[in-house]
């Protein structure tokens, strides 16, 4: 394994990050522990997680992802040695079943305390806005429109003093964003110049078929060393080259749920074609690539992999392990200037 650090801290981190959203719903409370042995066997200190887990977010299933962790902690009695992350769920239909309160003190005092009993801890390594309160361009939507009713008021600095009361009493110590967008990431990264808390990650979506995070973010990370932490680095399973192949079942992600289209539409069926034939080329497997690119990034500071068995979660791991040549990167980027982000 190969290890950076959260930035701004001292903190090791596997550069692979063990992704937890099946736990509850495609993995079983047995097969999620399996899965963590086997990351830590494999050197993964790093675990990502949220309280609305698992995918698709349902009443019936909320915090089960936690709870599942929560047991293996009991059973391991290895708390410390794993770098625990965690996000409160932003506002919506999506998660009214959770709560409508949006980042109030109450809401994040709620969330906060419920994830602290069910993953049976009394700290969160790294704690996550889980998307923003207020409208804007996330979850595969383009472009911003400024036409759209907004009832939010801003509430940046308010958010940031909130966390630092509980950075302060220990029940979290850092805190990061997640389906963030540049002009919030610089209003809470210039408020932390005033005293309060930096966010120091960013959670967003990137792969071979959303590099959109380089727009802009990838320019803040740099600067304001403020790290990402990839998430659908294989966007949805479409970049193991399963579903152009034929080989999926009606258990793989894409199939089971249905409002993932952006990573199943024509132009990503057809990068993804282009990136497999690049990758046999090459003697590797689309996975191996698809990973070891995002792995490559220098605004990377974690990749979050996720599997729902034992040998997808190993080659996954494994990936750290590949260097992609400057010929691959160059056709990579051939590639990409033909279909850019067909799953924005």
């Amino acid at each position: 394994m190969k290890y950076t650090v959260l930035s701004n801290t001292a903190i090791k981190i596997s550069k692979i990050c063990l992704g937890t959203m099946t736990f509850g719903k495609q993995n079983t409370e047995k097969e999620g522990h399996q899965q963590m042995d086997l990351a830590v066997d494999k050197g993964i200190n790093f675990f990502d997680t949220a309280e609305l887990y698992p995918v698709p977010a349902e009443k019936e299933t909320y915090g089960r992802t936690e709870e599942i962790i929560g047991t293996w902690f009991k059973k391991n009695k290895n708390r410390e040695k794993i770098i625990l992350a965690s996000k409160i769920a932003g506002p919506g239909d999506y998660t009214k079943h959770i709560r409508t309160t949006g980042f109030s003190k109450s809401a994040i005092a709620e969330a906060i305390d419920k994830s602290l009993k069910r993953l049976q801890t009394d700290y969160i390594d790294l704690y996550q806005l889980h998307w923003p309160e207020r409208y804007t361009n996330t979850f595969g939507i383009r472009g911003f429109n400024p036409n759209t009713d907004n009832k939010w008021d801003d509430n940046f600095q308010e958010i940031l003093e909130i966390l630092q009361e509980f950075i302060k009493i220990g029940k979290i110590r850092h805190i990061g964003l997640s389906n963030e967008n540049p002009w919030a990431i610089m209003r809470y990264n210039e408020l932390s110049k005033t005293g309060l808390p930096k966010m120091i990650t960013i959670q967003n979506s990137y792969s071979l078929l959303n590099r959109t995070y380089e727009i802009g973010n990838s320019e803040i990370s740099i600067q304001e060393n403020i790290g990402l932490l990839a998430y659908s680095p294989l966007a949805c399973g479409e970049l193991t080259g399963k579903y152009i192949k034929g080989l999926d079942t009606k258990d793989s992600r894409l199939n089971l749920f249905k409002k993932f289209v952006r990573y199943s539409n024509e132009n990503c069926k057809l990068a993804t074609k282009k990136y497999d034939e690049l990758a046999c080329k090459h003697n590797l497997s689309l996975t191996q690539m698809s990973l070891a690119f995002v792995n490559s990034r220098p605004f990377v500071t974690s990749n979050i992999i996720g599997a729902t068995n034992l040998k997808q979660l190993k080659e996954n791991i494994e990936s750290i392990n590949v260097e992609l040549s400057r010929e691959i990167l160059h056709e990579i980027q051939k590639i990409y200037m033909q279909i850019p982000d067909p799953a924005c």
